[in-house]
């Protein structure tokens, strides 16, 4: 057993703790048999350690896991060891007991526990962190909806690998299928099929992984199930042709009423290849316009930094702000974010005669027409903001400048399909993003009413009139 020497567990000393090249404790100099689990992953866990009926060296040892770091500080699971301790020292056996009622856990106490205290990621570089409450709401509907039916009352440790596989199958075929009314307006439908198998099996999967962490399983029957967990790659994107018959049925909705909002965030996913609701929920805070770039708070791998096309930057500029509301798209009541895009989003698709055709498709697109124009694979990760550690360690360091221009030339061939082709007032969408931003900065100065933006504007006008002096010219420009 790895371990260091005692120290004071406080939360510098925790803080301080790095993983090793194996696990390794560090234990408590006040409190003994208090401890800090330290693994190569770098998750950290307080256990207490004490021998079974009161001590004797012959007598069995235990570690018992008391909390993992951050959901509990360290004065908590001090308390906790306490408690742990002093029945040890009277003779219990609080491991042994809690592992022998664990073990008799049936699968959908198991699964109420991790609701409760395992659902955080479990590999990556957010590792340890707790789930978005979005993925996690969908992870605990599947494992309710499917494994609950079917297997919640059997023993966690009576589950097989056979057993998986039975159960794979039966939620392919439907068994676990239904359609239920539970309040006004207000349904729960569970469909099943391949693709939710695949799904709730990798769930169900990360819930015996995190039964065995916490000593209540040996094993995971899910490793070893004959059964397939991973997903087809989705390859449907549009070409340029499909987007304009897209970004004309988005025209029509547009003049019959049509909410502006849903309108503008379907041309938004469009011309930035964003995730659904980085745009539906985007606030005024995240936008850049200075540099070009979306700076997302907390999109799905967390902080993410998106450039923007000048087509992009153009549709934001335009957009008329709620004062009340941090967000681009308020919602219509309450402090939300719009999120009637639903319906309007099926009209737009059967409007454009592409079935199937959904927001992620949108960023297929971007991606595939950035390769396709010749863009790097780096730069292309930058502008879809993707966390897969492969394509990460490629362009992690990237500078946004390049990445900005390349998304400026993906978004340029989107929007000359999305986008009706701009008249004679809408000059400024055919200019670079340097150049609008130039413009902007001229349009605010030049607006004042001090005597040195009255000379200013008298300057610009003679430098028009001398690079372009016919009238023809310089409307032409």
């Amino acid at each position: 057993m790895g371990s260091k020497s005692q120290k004071s567990l406080s939360k510098r000393t925790v803080d301080a703790a790095h993983p090793g090249e194996k696990r390794y404790y560090i234990w408590d100099c006040d409190l003994r048999g208090f401890g800090l689990r330290i693994e190569k992953s770098g998750v950290k866990t307080f256990v207490a350690k004490y021998r079974v009926g009161g001590g004797g060296r012959n007598a069995p040892q235990r570690i018992q896991t008391i909390g993992r770091y951050g959901a509990m500080t360290p004065e908590e699971a001090r308390r906790k060891a306490k408690v742990i301790l002093g029945s040890a020292a009277a003779g219990a056996d609080p491991g042994g007991d809690l592992a022998a009622k664990r073990k008799e856990m049936s699968v959908a106490a198991l699964i109420d526990y991790y609701e409760q205290h395992g659902c955080v990621v479990q590999r990556g570089k957010r590792i340890g962190e707790p789930m978005k409450p979005l993925t996690k709401a969908y992870t605990i509907a599947r494992l309710r909806h499917h494994v609950i039916p079917l297997l919640g009352n059997r023993r966690v440790s009576e589950v097989t690998s056979g057993d998986i596989e039975r159960f794979a199958a039966d939620v392919a075929v439907g068994k676990t299928a239904k359609n239920e009314k539970v309040g006004p307006r207000k349904r729960i439908i569970v469909r099943g099929g391949p693709g939710a198998s695949r799904k709730v099996v990798r769930d169900l999967s990360a819930v015996y992984s995190f039964a065995r962490r916490s000593e209540i399983v040996d094993r995971n029957p899910c490793e070893n199930a004959a059964v397939r967990k991973t997903d087809g790659r989705r390859t449907r994107f549009l070409s340029l042709e499909e987007v304009g018959r897209l970004g004309q049925a988005l025209d029509e909705l547009e003049a019959e009423g049509t909410n502006l909002k849903a309108v503008n965030i379907a041309r938004l996913w469009a011309l930035t290849g964003c995730r659904r609701n980085e745009i539906a929920g985007l606030k005024w805070s995240e936008v850049d316009f200075g540099n070009g770039l979306l700076v997302l708070e907390d999109s799905k791998t967390g902080h993410s930094v998106r450039p923007l096309g000048a087509a992009a930057l153009t549709l934001l500029q335009h957009i008329e702000r709620n004062e009340t509301s941090e967000f681009v798209f308020p919602a219509d009541s309450g402090d939300g974010y719009f999120q009637g895009t639903k319906t309007p989003w099926a009209r737009a698709i059967k409007k454009a005669a592409l079935p199937g055709v959904t927001p992620h498709t949108l960023r297929h697109t971007i991606g595939s027409t950035a390769i396709s124009t010749g863009e790097a694979i780096a730069l292309t990760g930058a502008i879809l903001g993707h966390s897969n550690p492969r394509s990460t360690a490629i362009y992690a360091h990237i500078q946004h400048e390049p990445s900005r221009k390349a998304a400026n030339r993906v978004s340029k061939r989107i929007a000359s399909a999305l986008l009706p082709k701009p008249d004679g007032n809408d000059w400024l969408v055919r200019l670079s993003a340097e150049d609008q931003k130039l413009i902007q900065i001229l349009r605010e100065r030049v607006g004042k009413t001090d005597p040195s933006a009255e000379k200013l504007r008298v300057a610009l006008w003679a430098l028009v009139r001398s690079i372009a002096p016919k009238a023809d010219r310089v409307e032409a420009a």
